[in-house]
């Protein structure tokens, strides 16, 4: 129940800063900012202290090492995907095209009409 209620506090403080952002229309930007962050900063800092900001707080750092794990393509293989990617939407076009043009002269033939 604790939880629930430090998560309305959160979604509260995030109401509250964009509030004041709203009110403080004739105070500078800066100062109408530094109202949204004010209001985002303790809403994350309240959202830490829940079971659920602990799990969200635990998948990004399991997130952050499968990033690492990741290989990334070198510049040749990005260049030459890239390359085959272009090809095949050249010869695609192409193909359309084709298709498109004969079907539009069988329709014609069968229509009875003539480019004349």
């Amino acid at each position: 129940m604790t939880d629930k209620i430090k998560l309305l506090a959160a979604v509260l403080m995030v109401i509250a800063g964009i509030a004041g952002f709203y009110y403080l229309a004739d105070s500078p930007a800066v100062v109408r900012l530094g109202a949204i962050l004010a209001g985002f900063a303790a809403a994350i800092a309240i959202f830490w202290f829940t079971q659920a900001g602990r799990q969200f707080f635990a998948f990004s750092q399991e997130s952050v090492v499968e990033a690492r794990k990741v290989v990334w393509p070198t510049r040749k293989e990005t260049i030459q995907t890239t390359g085959i990617v272009f090809a095949f939407v050249v010869v695609m076009a192409l193909f359309l095209w084709l298709v498109d043009a004969g079907l539009l002269w069988a329709v014609k033939l069968l229509m009875g009409r003539s480019d004349t």
